[in-house]
């Protein structure tokens, strides 16, 4: 019988193996590393695209912010425009008091009362004047506290002098003015007076 050598072909096939798997990992090492680059690359290409939108964003909102500033501007503006139309409104309708106030001053005068000042703050009213006796006063009192227009009535003062050897009361009276509503209102009706 003859004897084969079967060394050489083993060691051939043992090299084509070893040959095969050093190409095989070789090839599955550029392989991963393509994956690798490639998923690196995807991802930077994400972040960079989020990067971009997220200065999109802040610009847009840059605007907004300015956008609203300016609302609040312009609200602030218009809050100022409607408290000067409120005074104005207020002014409007109050401008007919003033009439009925110096009316009501003459018709509610009884005889030997003079004012010689009449003071106005808000609806708190001081008059100073001169009167023939304080039974005039207290007459001219009354009467205001009948008015339509005038109310609570007090004197704060009330001084006799002689002049030119008559005797006379120098006073001093604080009443409320009523405003047109009150007045509506206590009369029943919605008419104008």
């Amino acid at each position: 019988m003859a004897h084969i050598n079967l060394l050489p072909w083993r060691e051939e096939l043992r090299k084509q193996k070893q040959k095969e798997f050093v190409t095989t990992a070789a090839a599955s090492a550029i392989l991963a590393g393509l994956l690798v680059f490639g998923a690196h690359l995807y991802i930077n290409g994400k972040i960079e695209y989020q990067t971009q939108r997220n200065n999109y964003l802040k610009a847009e909102i840059d605007i907004l912010n300015k956008r609203i500033g300016r609302i609040a501007e312009l609200e602030s503006m218009k809050q100022g425009l409607l408290a000067r139309m409120n005074v104005i409104q207020d002014l409007q309708s109050s401008r007919p008091e003033s009439v009925h106030l110096m009316d009501e001053l003459v018709r509610s005068m009884p005889d030997g009362v003079y004012i010689d000042s009449l003071t106005q703050r808000n609806r708190n009213l001081i008059m100073t004047g001169v009167a023939q006796s304080n039974a005039r006063v207290s007459d001219y009192m009354r009467n205001i506290d009948a008015s339509e227009w005038f109310s609570d009535p007090h004197l704060d003062l009330i001084r006799t002098t002689e002049i030119n050897r008559r005797r006379v009361a120098n006073f001093t009276l604080r009443g409320i003015q009523k405003s047109r509503e009150k007045t509506m209102d206590e009369n029943g009706s919605g008419e104008d007076l």
